[in-house]
């Protein structure tokens, strides 16, 4: 690759510029991958094209100056290889069918291996790795995450489904978790595998725990994870992201994570100084600030990389994923900034 930064920050190695990439940079905001997507019957009909996915996921790259390439796939392909009917339903989002409810549900699942039933994932990452520059980012869900969305069977407000099975039947829940982290070890391997140079754990809703329940429901089984990981794949970086869980920063770095991607509510100088070398940050601009003026995107922009500091180890990106109307010159705006914060650094040094 000609382009290292991503991987360096991770390692936190001097870098020359900030690396920058964004959660979600290939999706609905650009109109090219809106046209794109009508070549397929569905979204997860889109996932299952490997053609489609390497094209939607150099479209970001071909118009902004982004330092990573990320896998475009979706979390919830791991309970669908398990044998859950999953659809994506407009103005709904993914729903299943049949959610998981009982023990009963439980041993109904597919248990044997699932690598099989996701060559898709694995062709997509061989078929794009030689045409990048930049490093390839792969991703999973977390294991509370996927637990969510396949015992609530949809997004949710109140996981009022999985928060009693949970309170009522934890063994229900732990099993499963423990069953989920497995699958999703193997599955990031394989992703290792196929070329991804790292990879990212999203558990966007652990932040919905107690404390002591996030411990034990969510950052064990991630734990278990990355420790797993690191035994087969000990020089690749892995990235930790819990949305809502700042205040859980000094727990998850002690999983031996390489990096904490943080959500746009926690303070990243404080962050930084709460981790300290443990681990490289990533974030953590308010995807919102990109429906700003100008002025507004670039002073934020600037205040994130002030926030940071001098040292190695950040990565640029947003708070969690871009939204599918952002305007793509105010992404430019953003990333133009950033180039120019780090190249008046450089040349004031």
């Amino acid at each position: 690759m000609v382009n290292n930064r991503f991987l360096q920050a991770l390692r936190r190695q001097p870098v020359d510029s900030t690396p920058l990439w964004m959660m979600r940079q290939a999706g609905r905001y650009l109109p090219e991958y809106r046209e794109l997507r009508q070549k397929a019957r569905d979204f997860l009909d889109f996932c299952h094209q490997p053609a489609l996915c390497v094209e939607a996921m150099l479209q970001p790259l071909r118009r902004f100056d982004l330092d990573a390439a990320i896998l475009f796939s979706d979390i919830l392909v791991i309970p669908h290889a398990m044998g859950m009917n999953l659809a994506f339903k407009e103005g709904e989002g993914p729903v299943f069918s049949s959610p998981i409810r009982t023990a009963d549900d439980l041993k109904a699942l597919k248990t044997d291996t699932l690598t099989p039933h996701l060559s898709y994932v694995f062709e997509t990452l061989d078929r794009v790795k030689p045409l990048l520059q930049v490093p390839l980012l792969g991703f999973a869900g977390s294991p509370w995450t996927l637990a969510t969305y396949m015992i609530e069977g949809r997004s949710s407000k109140l996981f009022r489904s999985i928060k009693t099975l949970l309170y009522q039947k934890p063994q229900v829940v732990e099993e499963l978790l423990a069953l989920l982290s497995t699958h999703l070890m193997d599955y990031l391997s394989h992703q290792i595998q196929a070329g991804a140079d790292a990879v990212m754990i999203f558990d966007s809703w652990g932040g919905i725990l107690t404390t002591p329940d996030y411990h034990r429901f969510s950052l064990k089984p991630m734990q278990r994870m990355v420790q797993g990981l690191k035994k087969r794949h000990p020089h690749t970086p892995i990235i930790l992201f819990t949305k809502g869980g700042g205040q859980w920063l000094e727990a998850m770095a002690n999983t031996g994570a390489d990096a904490l991607s943080l959500d746009w509510i926690t303070d990243l100088a404080q962050a930084r100084q709460r981790v300290g070398h443990r681990v490289a940050l990533q974030g953590n601009l308010d995807p919102l600030i990109l429906y700003g003026s100008p002025d507004t995107i670039r002073s934020h922009s600037r205040r994130i990389l002030e926030a940071y500091g001098e040292e190695t180890g950040h990565i640029f990106n947003l708070g969690h994923g871009i939204d599918p109307h952002t305007p793509p010159e105010n992404v430019t705006i953003m990333i133009d900034t950033v180039r120019e914060y780090c190249r008046n650094k450089r040349m004031a040094a």
